[in-house]
């Protein structure tokens, strides 16, 4: 019986079969390995256009379901939905925690299981998403969160 891909069940579980692996492995890549892997990227980069990605296409939503809602109310309710404590619990829903690479020291103080970790590994794979499939497919991949 064949092992599954742990990056293709992660593309199953998100609605996009990833085409570049090596920058699928970038998005699971923190600095702390990085910095121990010379000539590595790690994720920094990639998770900073998932955060607007994902900032874009939560608060494309929350106007669609509430069009008659202020900023003031509007605002709040992404940050909530953009929390670190959510794309935590994602990612961990995702399976990311065991995919990552670590350096020896992240490894050691439990980094699989750091909120901070986890939720920037989550907006780097969703920064892949987004660069392979565009907006429409980072909309499927937000919206398979279960985030309403």
């Amino acid at each position: 019986m064949a092992v599954a891909d742990p990056l293709q069940q992660l593309g199953t579980r998100l609605g996009h079969a990833f085409r570049d692996r090596a920058l699928v492995e970038q998005a699971l890549t923190h600095s702390s390995f990085a910095n121990e892997h010379p000539g590595v990227r790690d994720n920094g980069g990639l998770a900073f256009l998932g955060d607007a990605v994902l900032d874009l296409v939560v608060g494309e939503h929350l106007w669609r379901a509430f069009p008659d809602e202020a900023e003031g109310v509007l605002t709040p309710m992404r940050a909530e939905l953009v929390s670190g404590a959510n794309l935590c619990r994602w990612a961990v829903a995702l399976g990311l925690g065991p995919a990552l690479k670590l350096g020896r020291g992240e490894e050691q103080t439990g980094g699989r299981e750091k909120e901070s970790v986890l939720a920037t590994a989550l907006e780097a794979v969703l920064a892949v998403v987004y660069l392979e499939g565009g907006l429409e497919a980072a909309r499927r991949a937000v919206a398979s969160l279960a985030l309403w």
